[in-house]
C-alpha cells in the first residue's frame, strides 16, 4: 500500500527531517536527534505535524446518543468547549482506539482518533449508528500542528485575540488564528509539557506553520518529530495504541477506569462492569530501572524468582532522568508502587521499580 502524506511531506523534508513510515503515512521521526527536541519541548517549544491523526464531525440530534453508546466515558457531562478523553471499548473485553471527544455545541461533536484506526473506528461508530446522526470524516482535509512547551503560549498569544489563559486544560476555543478563521485551538496535547494543539484545513496548513514558527524565532522554536513524541509521553505514562492499549486490553487493565463509566449503557458495559467487580488480574504499570539497562516493547518482566509476571509494552531512556523507563503489564499482586521487578534484557534480568505515574 502507498504511504499517504501529510500536507506539509515536502517542508519537512527540506526542513532534513527523517521520514519514515508510521500509522500507513510518511512521518518526520527526527530533525536533529530525539534528545534535543525532547529537551526542547520540556524547557520551550516545539511544533509537531501530526497531521496524520483522525478527526470525525458527528452532528444531529442524534450525534450525543451514537458518542454514549460506543464510547466509555460519559460525554453527556460535556459543557460547549470541552475535550473528553475516551476509549471505545470492544465486545470482546478490549479497546478498539482511545480518542478525544470535542464538544463544539449540542448536537455538534468533534471526535479525534488515531491515524492507524482511522478506517477501523469509522466502520466501528458506523456500525452502532442505527439512529441516524449524521457523521463525516474530515481526516483528508485536516492538519494538526501540536505546539507543545512551557513557551507554547507566549508564541500562539501573538497569532490570535482569543486569550488562550483562559482555555483551561482539556478546553478549547473556535477562533480566528493566523489570519485564519474557524481554527480549532485546543489546550491539550500528549507531552505533559503544556500547549495548544491547532487544526487547520490542508489548505492553510503552510501558511499557519509558517505563522507559528515567525512568531516563535525569539523563543527559537523548533519542529520536533515522532522519536521525541514517544519518549515525551512515556515520561508522562500516557498510553499508545498498538503498545500499551490495544484489542485485547481492557480499559480497566490499562489503569482507565476513570474513563470508563458505569452511569451509562456502552459497548460490553455489563462485562467491564463484572470485572471491575471481580478485580482485574494484570494491570499496566509504570516503572523505572535501578539497574542500568534500556528496556523495550516486548521484554519479559519477572519476579525476584525468575518466573515471568508480565512483560514491556513501551520503554525508553528517559532524557530528564537519564535513566531507564517503561509501562507494562504486570501480575496484579506485582503492581503496587514500590514494587520490584526485573526485565530481561537479553537474558539478563535487570532490577526496576514499580513507580506512580507520571515517572518524572
Amino acid at each position: 500500500m502507498e504511504l499517504k502524506k501529510v500536507a506539509l511531506n515536502d517542508l519537512h523534508a527540506n526542513l532534513g527531517a527523517k521520514m519514515v513510515p508510521f500509522a500507513g503515512y510518511n512521518m518526520p521521526v527526527r530533525y536533529s536527534s530525539d534528545i534535543e527536541e525532547h529537551m526542547t519541548v520540556r524547557n520551550g517549544v516545539g511544533v509537531f505535524d501530526v497531521s496524520h491523526m483522525g478527526e470525525f464531525k458527528i452532528e444531529g440530534p442524534h450525534a450525543l446518543d451514537l458518542i454514549q453508546r460506543v464510547t466509555s466515558n460519559d460525554a453527556s457531562k460535556l459543557i460547549d468547549g470541552q475535550a473528553q478523553y475516551s476509549c471505545l471499548p470492544n465486545e470482546d473485553g478490549g479497546i478498539v482506539d482511545d480518542l478525544l471527544i470535542y464538544k463544539v455545541k449540542d448536537n455538534d461533536y468533534l471526535v479525534v482518533v488515531n491515524a492507524s484506526n482511522i478506517e477501523k473506528d469509522w466502520n466501528w461508530i458506523s456500525r452502532y449508528n442505527t439512529k441516524g446522526a449524521v457523521m463525516k470524516n474530515l481526516s483528508d482535509d485536516t492538519s494538526l500542528f501540536a505546539v507543545q512547551g512551557p513557551k507554547a503560549i507566549t508564541v500562539l498569544q501573538k497569532l490570535t485575540q482569543v486569550d488562550l489563559s483562559s482555555i483551561p486544560y482539556y478546553h478549547f476555543a473556535i477562533g480566528e488564528f493566523a489570519g485564519e478563521k474557524e481554527v480549532v485551538i485546543s489546550n491539550t496535547g500528549y507531552t505533559g509539557a503544556g500547549g495548544f494543539e491547532i487544526y487547520v484545513k490542508n489548505d492553510s496548513a503552510q501558511k499557519v506553520w509558517n505563522a507559528i514558527f515567525e512568531a516563535g524565532k525569539d523563543e527559537n522554536i523548533k519542529p520536533i518529530g515522532l522519536g521525541a513524541r514517544d519518549t515525551l509521553r512515556l515520561e508522562m505514562g500516557f498510553c499508545l495504541y498498538g503498545n500499551d492499549i490495544d484489542d485485547t486490553t481492557s480499559p480497566l487493565e490499562a489503569g482507565l477506569g476513570w474513563i470508563t463509566k458505569f452511569t451509562k449503557e456502552f459497548t460490553n458495559a455489563a462485562n467491564l462492569k463484572k470485572q471491575k467487580e471481580a478485580g482485574v488480574t494484570k494491570k499496566l504499570v509504570g516503572f523505572r530501572m535501578i539497574d542500568k539497562g534500556i528496556p523495550r516493547h516486548d521484554y519479559a518482566i519477572k519476579d525476584g524468582a525468575g518466573n515471568v509476571i508480565g512483560k514491556v509494552t513501551s520503554g525508553t531512556m528517559s532524557p530528564v532522568l537519564n535513566v531507564g523507563i517503561g509501562l507494562g503489564y504486570v501480575s496484579a499482586a506485582n503492581a503496587a508502587v514500590g514494587s520490584e521487578i526485573f526485565i530481561d534484557v537479553r537474558g539478563k534480568g535487570l532490577k526496576a521499580q514499580v513507580q506512580k505515574l507520571p515517572l518524572i
